[in-house]
This record gives C-alpha cells, sequence and structure tokens, in this order.
C-alpha cells in the first residue's frame, strides 16, 4: 500500500510535493546512471578498485598531511579520479552555511548564508533550496564537486556546540528544509551529502559517546528527519557520524548502514565516512563505502588492506564491486564527468549576497516587543548602540563550517591555546556592521557606541539615550560543548544594568542555540538574530527600523530553565576534559547518551509530554502585524486553513497544523507546515500537507496508525493551538518504499 492511498482511505490529504513520487518526478535520475556504472565496473582492474574507496585531507596541518595531488584543491578532502575511464576526482569541501574558508589558506571568499537555525526559523522551503543553489554555484566556480553539506541532526540538546549548522528539532522542519538544501545544492552538477549518519547529538566525546535509544524512538525522531530529507533531495552520498549507535560506531555500524539505509531504503548512493570516524577494514562489509581523511584514520583501510582482503575473500570482493558501483552511479547521476567542476569560475557575489540577506531577514524572531517599541520610529534622536562587536561585525559558528567573505573575517578572536586546533578555534566576525546599517536607516538620529566592556560606561550611555539596542554573543563551534545557556563574559549582567537604566532597551541575540534570558522582563524588546551571515547587519538594521517585518518562527524550544532537559547537563562534560577532536582519553570507561528518556518526544513534544511550559515555545514568533487562522478543514482530499493579516502592514506567517489527540490520548506534533505572505487586510486560504509518519508510531518494522479519532489544530506555536478538527481513522500499517 502507498503512503497515498493509505491517506485517501483515511481521509487524510497528503499534498505530494514532499512524497517520495514527487520527489523523483522533481529531480529524475538519468536512465542510463546504473548502467554506465555497471559497465565502468566492468572495465576497472583490480588495482583500480581501491581508487574511489578512499581519500585524503589536502591540507598542509602537519607532518602526517600526505603532499598535494595534481589537481586537489585546499579543501576536506580529495579522492582520485580514474582517468583512463574517464572517472572525475572527488573534491570535497564543508559546505552547510557556503564554502568553508579552510583557514584563508586558499586565499578566497564565499557568501555566508546565516546559520543552520536562521534558515530554519524561515520555514521556507523554497528560500532554503535558493539558499543551495547558490552555495553550490560557488562551489562549483571554485572547482569543488562535492559538498558535505545536509545536516539533518535533531538538536536533542540546547547545549551541543554544532546546534547552530542543524534545522532544529523538528524531524518534518528538519527534514524538509535539508531535502530543499541538497536539491538545491545538486541542481548545479554536483553532490551534496546528508549528515550526520545518525544520531549525533553533542560534541562532547563525539568519537565515542554511545547513543542508547530504541528502533521505534529513533525510526520516529533522527531517521525520519533523514529519510525526509532524502525523498526530497536525494543526495548522492550519505556521511555517517562519529558516535557510536547501540555499542557500534556509526561508520561500523550494520544496523544504521546496511539494514536501515540500504535494505529498507532502498538507498542506491554511497556511505562516506566522517573525518577519523573509521575504526577499522571491517566498516566496509558494516556498509560504508568510502573512508574519508583516511589519514585521520588509525590506518588506511580502504586502500591496499582492502585489496588484499578482496583477492582472498569472495564477499569482500562482491563488497568492493558494490563500493565501486555506488559511488559512480553517484558521479553519473548528477552528470559529474559531463559537466565538470573546474576552479576560476565566475561568481556573482553580489547576488549571493543578496541571498544570503534573504534569509537572514526571513530568519530572524521577534521575541518580545513591548509597548510596540520596535520597529524604531523614525523620530527616535539619540540612540545607543552597546556590545557585541556591533561597530565591526557579526558573530559566525566556528569548525569545519566555518565560512569567510572576500578579505577575510572583520575581526577574529582568538581562544588562546597550544593544541593543535588552537588556530581552528577562533571567534569570527562577518563584515557586515550593524551600527554601519543602522546609521544609514536613520541618519537624523545620533548614535552612540559603547563596547560592554564595562557595565558603568554602558549604563551611562543608557541614561543618555532615547532608546538603547544592546547586541549580545554566544559563540558556538563544532568540538565544543556549552556548559549551561547563559550569556558568557558577564552579558547577562550587562544586559540587567542597561535594562535597568533605560526601559527602552531592545536585545539583539546572535547565538548558536537557546539561552535563557533572567533580565527579559526588564527590556522592551527582544529579537534572535542567530549566526546572520554575509549581510547580517544589514538584516538586522532592517528588522530593527520596520524596512522588512518578522517572520521567523523558532525551530527549537527555549526552555525556561535547564530542569526542563531530558538531561541536566551534557553527557560526559563534567568528567572530561574538552577535546575538539572528541577522542577517548586513556582508560576512559564507556560514555553512555541515554535518549531513551524522551525517545522520539524531542523539544516541544517532550516539553507536551512532560506538561512544561517553555520561555519561548517551538514555532514561536511575533510580528508588526497580526494574522487570524480559521480551523483546519480535513476533508477528503485536503487539509485547508484561511489565513487573514488583520493589521494595516504587509507581512508573512506560518501556519503550523499540528496532530493534538490521537484515539483519546493527547500529543503534539508538527504535521505539516505553510509560509504565507499577505498585505495588509488580505486574506487566502492555504492547502496544507500532512505527512502521515508523524500520525503513526513505527511497530513491527513498520508504520502503524491506530484506531480512533485524530485532532488536528493550527497553532501560533507549539503551546497555544486554536479549535480543533477531527477525523475516524482505522487502522493502518504500511512500509516506507524505497527511495
Amino acid at each position: 500500500m502507498t503512503v497515498r492511498s493509505l491517506l485517501l482511505q483515511t481521509a487524510i490529504v497528503v499534498i505530494a510535493t514532499t512524497s517520495v513520487a514527487q520527489a523523483r518526478e522533481a529531480k529524475p535520475a538519468p536512465a542510463d546512471a546504473a548502467t554506465r556504472a555497471e559497465k565502468t565496473l566492468a572495465r576497472m582492474q583490480p588495482a583500480e578498485k581501491t581508487v574511489l574507496t578512499h581519500g585524503i585531507m589536502p591540507l598542509p596541518l602537519g607532518p602526517k598531511s600526505p603532499p598535494l595531488p595534481s589537481g586537489a584543491i585546499f579543501g576536506a578532502g580529495y579522492i582520485a579520479g580514474i582517468p583512463r575511464l574517464g572517472v572525475p576526482a572527488l573534491r570535497e569541501t564543508d559546505a552547510s552555511l557556503g564554502v568553508s574558508y579552510i583557514m584563508g589558506l586558499r586565499h578566497d571568499g564565499a557568501t555566508a548564508l546565516p546559520s543552520g537555525l536562521a534558515m530554519a526559523s524561515t520555514w521556507n522551503n523554497e528560500l532554503i533550496e535558493q539558499g543551495g543553489r547558490m552555495i553550490g554555484g560557488e562551489a562549483k566556480a571554485k572547482g569543488f564537486n562535492v559538498l558535505l553539506a545536509g545536516g539533518a541532526n535533531l538538536m536533542r540538546d540546547p547545549r551541543n556546540g554544532r546546534n547552530f549548522e542543524y534545522l532544529g528539532e523538528d524531524p518534518l522542519l528538519a527534514g524538509r528544509l535539508a531535502g530543499h538544501a541538497i536539491r538545491g545544492i545538486q541542481s548545479n552538477g554536483i553532490i551534496s551529502t546528508i549528515k550526520h549518519f545518525a544520531l549525533n547529538g553533542q560534541e562532547t566525546a563525539r568519537k565515542f559517546v554511545d547513543v542508547k535509544i530504541s528502533e521505534a524512538a529513533a525510526r520516529e525522531s533522527d531517521l525520519l528527519a533523514f529519510r525526509i530529507g532524502m525523498e526530497i533531495g536525494n543526495p548522492g552520498a550519505v556521511m555517517c557520524a562519529y558516535n557510536r549507535v547501540a555499542g557500534s560506531q556509526a561508520c561500523a555500524s550494520d544496523w544504521l548502514l546496511n539494514h536501515v539505509l540500504k535494505q529498507d531504503w532502498g538507498y542506491h548512493g554511497f556511505v562516506m565516512s566522517d573525518w577519523g570516524a573509521v575504526p577499522g577494514l571491517d566498516a566496509a562489509m558494516k556498509g560504508l563505502d568510502q573512508q574519508s581523511g583516511a589519514e585521520l584514520d588509525p590506518a588506511v583501510f580502504f586502500s591496499d588492506t582492502l585489496a588484499k582482503e578482496a583477492r582472498v575473500n569472495p564477499a569482500y570482493a562482491k563488497r568492493v564491486d558494490d563500493m565501486n558501483r555506488r559511488i559512480l552511479r553517484a558521479i553519473y547521476e548528477h552528470g559529474m564527468d559531463i559537466s565538470p567542476a573546474k576552479p576560476g569560475g565566475a561568481i556573482d557575489f553580489a547576488a549571493n549576497a543578496a541571498v544570503a540577506e534573504d534569509v537572514a531577514k526571513q530568519g530572524i524572531v521577534l521575541l518580545r516587543n513591548e509597548r510596540n517599541v520596535l520597529p524604531l520610529a523614525a523620530t527616535a534622536k539619540r540612540i545607543a548602540v552597546i556590545g557585541g562587536y556591533a561597530d565591526t561585525g557579526v558573530l559566525s559558528g566556528a569548525g569545519s563550517s566555518q565560512v569567510q567573505g572576500q578579505g577575510g573575517p572583520a575581526l577574529s578572536i582568538s581562544l588562546g591555546g597550544t593544541g593543535s586546533f588552537a588556530a581552528f578555534l577562533t571567534q569570527s566576525y562577518h563584515r557586515s556592521v550593524p551600527l554601519d546599517a543602522m546609521k544609514a536607516l536613520a541618519p537624523q538620529a545620533s548614535f552612540r557606541f559603547r563596547d560592554g566592556r564595562y557595565i558603568t560606561d554602558a549604563v551611562t550611555a543608557a541614561r543618555q539615550a532615547d532608546v538603547v539596542v544592546v547586541f549580545a554573543t554566544q559563540w558556538a563551534s563544532e568540538g565544543l560543548d556549552q556548559p549551561d545557556l547563559s550569556l558568557p563574559n558577564g552579558q547577562d549582567t550587562l544586559i540587567e544594568a542597561v535594562a535597568a537604566a533605560n526601559p527602552n532597551t531592545i536585545v539583539v541575540l546572535e547565538t548558536g542555540g537557546p539561552v535563557l534570558m533572567p533580565w527579559l522582563k526588564r527590556t522592551a524588546a527582544v529579537i534572535e538574530a542567530w549566526y546572520p551571515g554575509a549581510r547580517g547587519g544589514n538584516a538586522i538594521a532592517s528588522v530593527l527600523f520596520g524596512r522588512t517585518n518578522p517572520s521567523g518562527r523558532l525551530p527549537i524550544t527555549f526552555p525556561a530553565s535547564t530542569d526542563q532537559l531530558p538531561r541536566k547537563s551534557v553527557d560526559g562534560f563534567a568528567e572530561l576534559e574538552p577535546d575538539f577532536a572528541g577522542n577517548p582519553p586513556h582508560g576512559t570507561m564507556p560514555l553512555i547518551a541515554d535518549y531513551d528518556i524522551e525517545g522520539s518526544d524531542v523539544g516541544y513534544r517532550w516539553n507536551a509530554r512532560q506538561g512544561a511550559k517553555a520561555a519561548f515555545p517551538f514555532g514561536y514568533g511575533l510580528s508588526y502585524t497580526s494574522f487570524t487562522t480559521s480551523t483546519p478543514q480535513v476533508t477528503g482530499t485536503q487539509a485547508r486553513v484561511t489565513v487573514k493579516n488583520t493589521g494595516d502592514r504587509s507581512g508573512a506567517t506560518v501556519v503550523q497544523l499540528y496532530l493534538v489527540s490521537r484515539a483519546g490520548k493527547g500529543m503534539r506534533r508538527l504535521v505539516g507546515y505553510g509560509r504565507v505572505d499577505l498585505a495588509g487586510g488580505a486574506s487566502a486560504t492555504a492547502t496544507i500537507d500532512i505527512d502521515p509518519r508523524l500520525l503513526a508510531d513505527w511497530r513491527d518494522n513498520g508504520w502503524t496508525m491506530p484506531s480512533g479519532r485524530y485532532a488536528f489544530a493550527v497553532g501560533s506555536d507549539a503551546e497555544l493551538v486554536g479549535p480543533t478538527a477531527s477525523v475516524t481513522i482505522k487502522e493502518r500499517r504500511w512500509h516506507d518504499p524505497s527511495l
């Protein structure tokens, strides 16, 4: 039984823009990709069968670094091609947010999209696909043909240092946006990964923390996000994760790679490792197809060692053929040999920056706006701007996803230290200056900037101003988690003092995730700008002065306190020294991250289960106008919601459709959404997709929808929902169709 026929029988609509069938129609696989792969495989000599199965990190990082091969580019990875057979080399770059800077080794720049959480706050599939198309185009123009993009891991802990790269806590939202980003990237005739497969929920001890979770909970949460992303995006490659799952390294997990990915989902692309994530040769038999950055592993397993085993072991010989077949098929499916990526291509940086600015504007979330202090009036005369290096640039997240524009960072602050990753861990600011952008929009005002180092100085400036804008930052990086949800460097105390001195205090947050706000009730307004990318300063100023009506909605929960979280601290954080690599120290006992505590009820679903109220719930966001929505009409062919802009300003809202009860049991699951732009006073009817897997449970190796009444409601966020509409459904079971 197909997903669509199932829902037609149960009187629930599925608008098939994200169905398997239409995902294929939107990007059909070349009919000859599989055939061409078989023909090339048949022509490969034995020595050529381990060329595509391993690669290096083409960077001068130390004595273990191999010499740069001819044709390689400074980047994340390089896999040699087979010129005799016309098979191109794979040149790889980190790229979820743009083409990675690689510490400036290429002496070039790229356009930085806002962080993943900023992208997710747009709830705009088409815009995120446009962003993917943009960064894919830049990558190809620089000579790269594989982007290590498509981060689809769910936020299970708000202190995870890598949350800023990902797309939130909900499997439907994260999966759809990841899929559209991948589809945009691959429209350039190159490959995007989806990563990090799977359950990669923390950076502390990232190479040895062992995730404990039931299969049902995994299938209903993190794996569902990957599944949806792959249906829409059809990624050429899947990157497996560092962490362990049920005792096995993710890059050597027979259950994840063979059983779930290749057998159940019918995935035909290839699985590449994360860098330094391969435990041994046996990973090949467990489903790994390519060893990436092999010099970072204990040995180069997928070269001579793999070839030797294949000569004497028929199972390995068969597996080596399958590894090559998968890599070749991905190359041919995306036309990488027909339209090769070459360095030196033209890039329209101005047009690309406009895309980044649009994402930033739509991703900014207005959290608080007392007395309608925002937008700032054109009559404001004295404006104090305090902190956050707002006179210099906007913050970005660090690690392998670090992007910098032409000329490099506006400011780079070292964390110090002498370790091998000391130079890698810097707080970098993009060259988009909020203070300058604000001055351009309010030439009549007098601006006074204070850096916030001295509270007395900041308070004095605040008292002399009509309005105060405090910029507060929380830097985050791959490899490191946060100990708590405070703003570092005494910024909470600074905001408290400034807000006490001037009731017209507006706080602009540039953070990698949620933070607590002990000063909230003293402030007039708060906006969450995340890491806003190449034109972040312009986007922030546009929202502050009303040129842009804020429309971002939170893709994550801002907890009221850490007591609301399933885990009171990041597993291992208190016991272990910070280690960017995440390798186990000598004598370390196994470290378990118990995800069975919350299971599939991640974020807002956990709060609903516990009866907890967030500081700012998933889906929350204010506007400079107001909207009303009707009770959803769930009929035999569609779910429809009428939306009206009841104010006089143009603006956008996000229609969020939730399952609020099933068979007599209350619950909260986002089952569909749609972004609607309306002029003041205008109305429209939105047709909302409903993904049936969000109505079901994973049971006995398939999806089951229990019999009973299903109630749906439109919510302005996950906690505040309107009247319900109900339908009766008889029990149904089905299996996912193959990709």
